[in-house]
């Protein structure tokens, strides 16, 4: 293992798991759009996986049918921990990703969130080493895994599978000192193995665009131009041994403001780090629920609860105090859906969530709230 290995990618990613949607489905004709404009501006690194839904497909048509193979790397991922996958389903979701995406052979490819609960099971389905040998047969050029756990089991994977290239890690400045999702502690553990670093939801799923009003007055008072996803991306991205930032549009305007600054890219200075260490205090007081929206936690409730949805609602009320706008959001998202009381707290999104969150407990405190 060691630093960086690869071509330039340049230091903004382009995260697909939230891409735009018409109805249910990916809206591809705006996603072309934003393909062109991402690659159009230097940048190369597109990232998609499995278990996204229409995700590998949109990308087929978006960016594989329409650019030669050498204009763009792809990642995707490998996923071992939805409860009714096997073994033989896990290994063929290379090929099925394969014929997904047309792209031929993998940039990078990934063991999908590896978090205490699920990582025997990529041991005992022996998905290390069925990944080291599609990278000994050319089919992928890079191997890592994404993760969504402690620094000792990290140090330990990092340990026990040299053969790794790189990972992919949760960074951003509101969880840089948060407990469950470390990633202080993790980027350094990373760092010490020589470890170069993808960084995911370096905008928090999104929260960090529209950070609590204190956040939004201190950078606003600094860089009055400057949108608040620019100073989490930018944050992610000053850090030494990063590969890429991910960020996962979902429109036009995410992409060009975020190729406005990352196009020539510079670190922050030491002023705007001490700006960033001031957001952190304020954040640290926030009460409001970490989410990310990945969905994971939606995908296996039973009562069809659409929860991201109704912790942005919350958030809200939480954030910014905005009492009527939150309640409106809560009956919108929860009119034709499981509500927060529906809750019957098997915990099965508890086990697939990557933040590691209380979701039953945050539900209780919605149905207060809103019911």
């Amino acid at each position: 293992m060691g630093d960086y290995f690869g071509s330039n990618v340049g230091k903004l990613g382009f995260g697909l798991m939230r891409l735009p949607r018409k109805g249910l489905s990916i809206d591809v004709e705006q996603f072309k759009k934003m393909v062109d404009m991402f690659i159009n501006a230097g940048f190369t690194y597109f990232d998609t996986a499995y278990v996204y839904p229409g995700s590998e497909a949109a990308t087929k048509k978006a960016l594989v049918d329409r650019y030669p193979r050498n204009r763009y790397t792809l990642t995707t991922k490998i996923n071992a921990f939805m409860p009714t996958f096997t073994e033989k389903s896990v290994k063929q979701q290379f090929y099925t990703s394969l014929e997904r995406t047309g792209a031929g052979y993998f940039d990078y490819y990934l063991l999908h969130a590896i978090m205490e609960n699920n990582y025997k099971k990529y041991e005992k389905f022996g998905i290390w080493d069925y990944v080291s040998q599609l990278k000994a047969d050319g089919k992928v050029k890079h191997i890592g895994f994404s993760y969504h756990s402690g620094p000792e089991l990290l140090d330990r994977l990092l340990t026990e599978h040299p053969e790794v290239d790189f990972i992919q890690l949760q960074i951003n400045y509101a969880d840089w000192e948060r407990r469950s999702v470390a990633s202080r502690a993790n980027y350094e553990t990373a760092r010490r193995h020589g470890v170069s670093i993808v960084v995911m939801e370096p905008v928090k799923g999104g929260a960090l665009a529209n950070p609590p009003s204190a956040v939004k007055k201190l950078f606003s008072e600094y860089a009055p131009n400057a949108s608040y996803a620019s100073w989490a991306i930018r944050f992610a991205a000053s850090l030494d041994g990063i590969i890429t930032v991910l960020s996962g549009m979902s429109n036009i305007f995410q992409v060009n403001d975020n190729v406005s600054y990352m196009k020539d890219f510079k670190p922050l200075n030491a002023e705007e780090q001490a700006i960033i260490r001031k957001a952190q205090e304020i954040i640290g007081r926030s009460s409001a629920i970490p989410c990310t929206a990945c969905r994971y936690c939606s995908e296996v409730c039973p009562k069809k609860i659409p929860i991201p949805d109704i912790f942005t609602a919350a958030n809200k009320q939480l954030t910014n105090g905005q009492i009527k706008e939150a309640l409106a959001d809560y009956t919108s998202v929860t009119e034709n859906a499981g509500k927060a009381s529906d809750c019957i707290r098997c915990r099965s999104c508890e086990n697939a969530c990557p933040q590691h969150l209380k979701i039953t407990e945050f539900l209780k405190q919605c149905a207060e709230m809103f019911e």
